[in-house]
């Protein structure tokens, strides 16, 4: 399998490509990364030295790519943070170029805007764009609850209004939605829901909360799942080995009580995750 990651990129750490890319590699996937950043470490730290890439590479590279001949052997693209509305259409232009070669070829958007408790924290015309050109043009979504929330207009007090809130998306084009960190009337204090819709039905996975806020766990979980629905076409299988193994690399992170992913230590958790979840139909 060939994926093509076009996301931001940390020296130091695992958030974006640095999160996705080593979990789809040890899972036997050709990943081809294209970073939209090169940072030292991820902004969460307050401080930070490295650059912002212009939009125009993002079309440089995928036009090198183009001229070897391999886009007809790219079966999926990744997409996560998106720095500005220029860098968002250089991402579905790349989508665009890899459909015309494959048209086999899935797209899976992690729509970061924003999260619960900090609110927005993209740029300006950021959230438009995901509503309106990225989540149509998408078949497989991963938004935390917060985007859920945002991107449908809906407001997910209960399991039936996150349903409902796929089914708006579903309409606009997604064919799969992972919603991640969803905590609603259901949902015990000392627990965290991840659901999922897909053509074959909405699934439920319930973990244990663990005491920990960190960065990349997002950006992991979204090339997980993407991965497993690609390989699987389940969409309940892709959830509980999704929600698994990001589970086993989280607990071995707060056990170490590391402030960044423990993706490299943990690794084996993306092959045999060391407590599997069951994703149960809802």
């Amino acid at each position: 399998m060939n994926i093509l990651s076009i996301q931001s990129h940390v020296a130091y750490g695992h958030v974006g490509n640095a999160s996705a890319v080593f979990p789809l590699q040890r899972l036997g996937v050709e990943v081809w990364p294209i970073n939209t950043v090169q940072f030292s470490n991820h902004t969460g730290y307050g401080a930070w030295r490295g650059q912002v890439f212009e939009a125009s590479a993002i079309g440089e590279l995928v036009a090198g790519m183009a001229e070897r001949g391999v886009l007809e052997r790219c079966d999926g693209v990744l997409s996560g943070y998106m720095g500005s509305a220029d860098i968002g259409s250089a991402i579905l232009d790349a989508v665009a170029q890899v459909r015309a070669a494959n048209r086999y070829a899935t797209y899976c958007c992690d729509p970061v805007i924003g999260d619960v408790g900090r609110g927005i924290f993209v740029r300006p015309g950021i959230p438009e764009f995901m509503r309106d050109k990225a989540v149509p043009a998408a078949d497989v979504i991963t938004p935390n609850q917060f985007e859920l929330e945002l991107l449908s207009g809906l407001t997910c007090v209960s399991i039936t209004d996150a349903i409902a809130a796929c089914d708006l998306l579903h309409k606009r084009g997604p064919k799969v939605i992972l919603v991640t960190s969803l905590h609603v009337g259901e949902t015990p204090p000392d627990s965290i829901d991840l659901l999922a819709s897909g053509p074959d039905g909405r699934f439920l996975v319930r973990t244990p909360r663990l005491a920990l806020s960190l960065n990349g766990a997002g950006d992991a979980i979204a090339a997980l799942f993407f991965f497993h629905v690609m390989r699987t076409g389940s969409t309940a299988e892709a959830l509980s080995l999704a929600a698994s193994s990001i589970y086993g690399v989280l607990d071995r992170t707060e056990k170490a009580q590391s402030r960044e992913l423990l993706l490299v230590e943990a690794q084996e958790e993306f092959i045999r995750p060391s407590r599997l979840f069951p994703a149960s139909a809802i």
